[in-house]
């Protein structure tokens, strides 16, 4: 079972950037290996932190304008945003234990 949410141009603002909790942004696309590696990784975060993040995952292919503003240029990037402000990013496969490091130095 997924625990994210997901984000698409339309839904970004209100989801994401107006929400004063800690939230993961997962940026990736169907055809990237690296992006499909991370997912359940990103699940698995998900699943332990309920309650004290949102996590949630936008593809890239289907929401560009989004990517496009936070200069994403490689995917798989985590992006953490907090009170409308991106507080740290990640680019490329990451281990659960690196993810989760950040969100404990984050909160």
């Amino acid at each position: 079972m997924s625990h994210e949410k997901v984000f698409t141009d339309a839904n970004f603002k209100t989801d994401v950037l107006s929400s004063q909790q800690l939230t993961l942004v997962d940026f990736w696309a169907e055809w990237c290996g690296p992006c499909r590696m991370l997912g359940p990784v990103v699940d698995r975060i998900a699943a332990a932190n309920q309650g004290k993040i949102t996590v949630g995952k936008m593809n890239v292919d289907e929401n560009p304008n989004t990517p496009q503003q936070f200069g994403i240029q490689g995917i798989p990037t985590i992006i953490f945003f907090k009170g409308g402000k991106e507080v740290s990013r990640l680019v490329g496969f990451q281990s659960q234990e690196s993810i989760q490091s950040v969100i404990d130095d984050s909160h």
